[in-house]
């Protein structure tokens, strides 16, 4: 006869399940993660069942602080469950029953592992996506903060890679921080849908139990309950539209990531970053690599592949529940802990670095970038702007054939071009005076950038 097998959903088996297939099949390791959400959903579960009269209220109290023993062993590792426990929700049940004996066993009445589960994740998003949130409202608030002390700093704004024309670094930052804005955005739409209770839904079809799914739901903090049985255990878009909105945050901080790394190499020498963001090199003594700014790049593709991971992994499941959705967690963990951690360093990488203020002061006096201005000048004088654009095409293909930029341009030189330049073009070759002019609403000038800034400092609560 064969020994008794330690996992508690072998009864139908006259086999204990093979140690590979126990290895091959445990998800403890990243289930525990969800340790104290678990903890939380069956306390609320025992609760309710006292509550309904299905268990008596001494049973439901003993129930609650057996769990409060169990999140302790398990928070401090006085108690570590083996491979046999196959999820958190089976080691804290199996423990349970250790303590209370068969007490512990009536703790599962009216709910599945599906449901159980289902709630577990849902609760463990809900908590840390407002960590996400807070952390991306420190790295708007340290861009604006920049844009305070360094944004009227002159730069080359660049369209293709390609000089385009003279900004303000404040411009540039804003750009970076309203993208923010909306991920921050998404994160509250996602946890707005994800806000609902699977918790009582049971396998798939409900129970004949008389619960109280709506006293449980509030209980964990929950908006309202899940509708649909079937659904409530078989949904994974809200996981996937919270991978989704990590994967464009992601692809937010890359984009930023990618201009720190060219900012602080010696062709650009714009910024510096801090040393406690930077590293150095195995071999070059010399080096000082924008390594922090590099891992961002990188892991940004890492989130984008655990979105990819959730759209496969349901593309072709039947309904309801399939032990394939036990591969949900990695990926979805993976998504949110990556792009928090990410957040976190890019404030860093913000607050400490240091700016070369007047790196592009004297560079971009006369320089091409300033073409545009030439050509809305000719505007204001009655020029049609498509005239006035191949007029000043003209005019630097003229200065390259020089060897020179927009400085070699006299207004008599200027005048053999057009007729209607005038006699001064300095206060259109300055490229400070060029980026001020910019006034239209979300324009690169000053009083432009100070308007953002106060917009979005109010929205920041």
């Amino acid at each position: 006869m064969s020994e008794p097998d330690p996992n508690l959903l072998r009864g139908r088996f006259d086999q204990p399940t093979s140690g590979d297939m126990q290895r091959y099949s445990t998800s403890l390791a990243i289930d525990l993660r969800m340790l104290d959400e678990d903890i939380d959903g069956s306390v609320a579960h025992a609760t309710m069942l006292g509550e309904v009269g299905i268990l008596d209220p001494g049973e439901a109290e003993r129930l609650c602080a057996g769990l409060e023993e169990v999140r302790g062993e398990l928070a401090s590792g006085a108690w570590v469950p083996g491979d046999e426990h196959e999820d958190v929700h089976m080691a804290v049940e199996a423990r349970l029953i250790e303590l209370l004996g068969d007490l512990g066993k009536k703790l599962h009445t009216a709910r599945s592992r599906n449901d159980q589960v289902a709630t577990d994740v849902r609760l463990w998003l809900k908590r840390r996506l407002g960590e996400l949130d807070a952390a991306l409202a420190e790295l708007v608030n340290t861009l604006l903060d920049r844009v305070e002390s360094d944004g009227k700093t002159l730069l080359p704004g660049y369209t293709h890679l390609q000089r385009g024309q003279p900004i303000l670094l404040g411009h540039h930052l804003l750009a970076h921080a309203w993208p923010l804005v909306r991920d921050r955005e998404r994160l509250v739409d996602a946890t707005r849908r994800l806000d609902r209770s699977p918790l009582g839904a049971c396998a798939m079809a409900g129970t004949p139990h008389p619960i109280d799914r709506a006293s449980t739901a509030e209980a964990m903090g929950f908006a309202g309950v899940a509708d649909n049985a079937m659904d409530a255990v078989a949904a994974r878009d809200h996981e996937q539209e919270v991978a989704a909105a990590c994967a464009i945050c992601m692809t937010h901080l890359s984009r930023m990531a990618e201009e720190l790394v060219l900012w602080s190499s010696s062709e650009f020498a714009f910024v510096r970053l801090g040393e406690d963001y930077a590293t150095g090199s195995s071999i070059m003594p010399q080096k000082r690599n924008p390594d922090a700014a590099e891992l961002v790049r990188g892991k940004s593709s890492r989130v984008c592949g655990d979105l990819m991971a959730l759209l496969h992994l349901v593309k072709a499941l039947p309904l309801a529940y399939n032990r394939d959705l036990q591969e949900d967690r990695e990926p979805l963990f993976d998504a949110v802990e990556t792009t928090l951690a990410s957040v976190g360093i890019m404030a860093g990488m913000w607050r400490t670095l240091e700016l070369s203020r007047e790196r592009f002061e004297k560079a971009l006096e006369g320089d091409f970038s300033l073409a545009t201005e030439l050509a809305d000048l000719l505007v204001e004088r009655g020029v049609a702007f498509r005239e006035a654009h191949e007029v000043v095409g003209r005019i630097v293909r003229w200065c390259e054939d020089q060897g020179s930029d927009l400085g070699a341009l006299t207004p008599e030189a200027a005048k053999r071009f057009h007729p209607r330049f005038p006699d001064d073009l300095g206060p259109w070759l300055d490229p400070r005076a060029a980026a001020e002019r910019r006034t239209s609403l979300g324009g690169t000038a000053w009083v432009e950038v100070e308007r953002q800034v106060r917009v979005l400092r109010q929205g920041m609560g």
